[in-house]
C-alpha cells in the first residue's frame, strides 16, 4: 500500500499497479473499511482499479496526519474480509441482436465463434465490478471469457445509444446514457443504471456482482426499451 499526494485537500492509496482480481478485491477490502469509519472529515471516498482517492477536511486534518490515519486504520487490511458468497447480484436483462448490437457480428467474427456463441459466453459469467465511472452509473466489469477478449474500435462512434452492452478488451460494460464511445456493442438493455433517487446512484456498486441474462425483442421492448 502506498499513499500519495494527489491535490491539496485529497490523497490517493495505491494498492498495486496492475489490474488483477488481487488488486481489485485490496481495495473493495480498504474502501469497505473506510465507510465504516463513518468519519465525516473523509469528503469522498472513491475506489478505482487498484487505488481509492480520499478527498478530506483540511480543516481537521493536515497531509501527515491523513496519512498516519489511513495507514493505521489499512495496515491490517486482508482481503478475506470481503465476503464474495454475500455480494448482491444484479441481473440486466440483454436483447442481444445486430439490430442493437452494432459489433455483435464482427466480434464473432473476429473470434472465429457464432453469434449464439458469443452471446452465450457473454452471458454466462458472472462479472466482478472493477470500478464505477467515467459516467455516473457506468460500471467497469471484468473480466470477459478469453475468446471474446477484443480491441476497442479504431474509430470511436460520435454517439452510444443509452443502455448499449459493450466489450473491450477485457471489460463488459453498460452505457447509461448517450455518450461517445470505442467499445464494441454486442446489445442492449432497458436496465436503469443511474438513477439520482440512490445515494450511490447506481443499483450497481463495488460491492456488486453482474450477470447478464438474454431476453427477445419483444421482452425488451416491454420493459421499456428504445430501439
Amino acid at each position: 500500500m502506498n499513499i500519495e499526494i494527489a491535490s491539496v485537500d485529497s490523497v490517493i492509496i495505491y494498492f498495486g499497479d496492475t489490474i488483477t482480481k488481487e488488486n481489485s478485491l485490496k481495495v473493495k477490502a480498504a474502501y469497505k473499511r473506510l465507510i465504516e469509519l463513518n468519519n465525516s472529515a473523509l469528503i469522498e471516498i472513491i475506489p478505482s482499479y487498484v487505488s481509492i482517492l480520499i478527498t478530506y477536511d483540511l480543516f481537521k486534518y493536515n497531509y501527515k496526519e491523513i496519512k498516519e490515519l489511513l495507514e493505521k486504520e489499512l495496515k491490517d487490511i486482508k482481503i478475506s474480509s470481503v465476503n464474495e458468497e454475500s455480494k448482491k447480484i444484479v441481473t440486466i436483462d440483454v436483447y442481444y441482436d445486430k439490430e442493437v448490437g452494432f459489433d455483435l457480428e464482427e466480434v464473432a467474427k473476429k473470434a472465429n465463434l457464432s453469434v449464439d456463441e458469443v452471446i452465450a459466453l457473454h452471458s454466462n459469467k458472472l462479472y466482478d465490478v472493477y470500478a464505477i465511472g467515467f459516467l455516473p452509473g457506468f460500471a467497469y466489469l471484468a473480466s470477459v471469457d478469453e475468446r471474446l477478449k477484443t480491441s476497442r474500435l479504431e474509430t470511436p462512434r460520435k454517439k452510444i445509444p443509452k443502455g448499449s452492452v459493450a466489450i473491450a478488451d477485457t471489460q463488459t460494460a453498460v452505457y447509461p446514457k448517450d455518450s461517445p464511445g470505442g467499445w464494441n456493442i454486442l446489445g442492449r438493455t432497458a436496465f436503469k443504471l443511474f438513477d439520482k433517487s440512490l445515494e450511490t446512484l447506481s443499483l450497481i456498486t463495488i460491492d456488486s456482482k453482474v450477470k447478464f441474462n438474454p431476453i427477445t425483442k419483444e421482452q425488451f421492448l416491454s420493459q421499456g426499451g428504445e430501439l
